[in-house]
């Protein structure tokens, strides 16, 4: 029997419900992108999906998620088997496996950008990192995202400045491809989380955290929310969750995620 524990941060809350965002895809590699992300992929794998799949970031796969962090003299990382950069790719094209990361614009479609924001690709306000490997993970495996400050610079009007990723956008759907090729999972921010369950692929609210309203998430977006009837409240963490979770990052470095870190029943 698992009980609700009754003190809990936002970031904590977040992991948790990141963390379903893995539970279902059986024996695929995660990668978390960031410190909620990867939490949520290592809590996935030690209680929901114990055949979910987990790499040490460097070449090999584990059968055990390795803690954030430095790590004491006599730690023993859990190899299982060999995972180099050949076989990512092998990986990712075979579409096994699902990827959490933080876009710096998401438009209503689902398209990210990770590359530049404003004025022209060529000359932009400001350049980032780049739209790296995300075009070809995108039309190839699951994605979901991770936003720790939901805003409408974030969750833009019209589309995103630079399209990285692809989304539920016909008009940039590559050739061969449908609009059913296209996963996007979760998206969790420290206001709900959300996903592209409404009507014609539009965004649709899935939970509240404690203390938020469905206004305050609709006036922080920048594109229509599809907004069910009943809207449940974000589940607490356990506190078997939130033991794992302390294991799985005993320098607390999920505290300097969100900003303030703040509780996660804010009511």
């Amino acid at each position: 029997m698992t009980t609700s524990a009754a003190d809990y941060t936002l970031a904590e809350l977040c992991i948790v419900a990141a963390s379903k965002a893995f539970e279902n895809g059986g024996e695929v590699l995660a990668t978390g992108i960031g410190v909620i992300p990867r939490l949520a992929a290592s809590l996935t794998m030690k209680t929901t999906n114990t055949d979910l799949m987990m790499t040490d970031s460097e070449a090999f796969m584990l059968s055990e998620p390795n803690p954030l962090g430095k790590r004491g003299d006599d730690f023993v990382q859990f190899n299982e088997s060999w995972m180099g950069f050949s076989r990512i790719f092998d990986n990712v094209w075979s579409g096994k496996r699902h990827a959490m990361l933080g876009p710096t614009q998401i438009d209503k479609y689902g398209q990210s950008n990770t590359s530049a924001l404003g004025g022209s690709y060529q000359q932009p306000k400001v350049m980032m990192l780049g739209a790296r490997g995300f075009p070809g993970n995108s039309i190839s495996h699951p994605n979901s995202f991770f936003v720790p400050s939901h805003n409408t610079r974030v969750f833009v009007d019209g589309e995103c400045d630079f399209v990285s990723s692809i989304g539920y956008n016909p008009q940039r759907l590559p050739k061969g491809h449908s609009l059913d090729d296209v996963k996007i999972g979760l998206m969790i921010t420290d206001l709900c989380v959300l996903d592209f369950g409404g009507p014609d692929h539009q965004v649709r609210l899935v939970s509240l955290h404690p203390g938020v309203t469905a206004q305050q998430v609709q006036e922080n977006t920048g594109f229509a929310v599809y907004i069910p009837e009943d809207v449940p409240v974000t589940e607490a963490p356990t506190a078997e969750q939130l033991a794992i979770i302390a294991e799985m990052d005993p320098h607390n470095q999920r505290a300097y995620q969100i900003k303030d870190n703040p509780a996660g029943d804010r009511s």
